[in-house]
């Protein structure tokens, strides 16, 4: 087996390197702590990244003046996120929520040429043997290691005729959603044993069923 595993591809399927057929651009300035703002337009992070889609919890904003200089850096529904530091090759893509935000220097933002193949590209990068591949390939030491632009660009892809692609993105797509529903009822669930344990605890609730 070769170092990328993308001998022997099927029948119809080609090898492409990612920058061929996806626009990757660094991400903007770190936004300083003095910049934060508690509304404004939200900054993605790294730490923002979380189970493969954007988390909202803590993410930071700066207020509009600064984000009307940063607009090369907005973001918009399926670019995909790439961390560039630390641990690098985590992925998210984003969603009409995340629309028109802004990312930092520490992520790495791919844009299909084809938005029809975006969600197709984001189930490839989202494999664990990429993140292992672009790990091999980062520069630096133990905690401090990252990625380039042309690293990622020259990321071996396995492209499948596009209605194949459809069908596995999609495929992949649903799963996705109901690992994040579960997730969300297992947040829920841990949230309410938290307040239930403080009501019984100051015995503001009968026990029993």
């Amino acid at each position: 087996m070769s170092e990328d595993g993308l001998e022997g591809l099927p029948q119809g399927w080609r090898c492409v390197p990612l920058g061929e057929i996806c626009d990757i651009q660094a991400g903007g300035p770190a936004v300083r702590r003095n910049e934060h703002r508690q509304a404004g337009v939200p900054v993605v992070r790294p730490v923002d990244l979380r189970h493969q889609r954007i988390s909202a919890q803590s993410v930071v904003h700066v207020d509009p003046e600064t984000a009307r200089g940063l607009l090369k850096y907005r973001i918009v529904t399926d670019d995909i996120l790439v961390t560039r530091t630390g641990t690098v090759g985590r992925v998210a893509l984003v969603t009409d929520r995340e629309s028109g935000w802004l990312y930092n220097t520490h992520l790495l933002r791919v844009r299909a040429h084809d938005p029809a193949q975006a969600t197709y590209l984001f189930a490839c990068l989202s494999r664990p043997r990429v993140a292992e591949w672009l790990e091999r390939r980062a520069a630096g030491t133990t905690g401090m290691r990252s990625i380039t632009v042309r690293t990622l660009q020259d990321l071996p892809v396995p492209l499948a005729p596009l209605e194949r692609q459809r069908e596995i993105g999609a495929a992949l797509k649903a799963l996705d959603e109901k690992i994040r529903a579960h997730e969300e009822i297992v947040r829920v669930t841990t949230d309410l044993r938290a307040t239930l344990a403080e009501l019984l605890m100051a015995d503001r609730l009968p026990t029993g069923s």
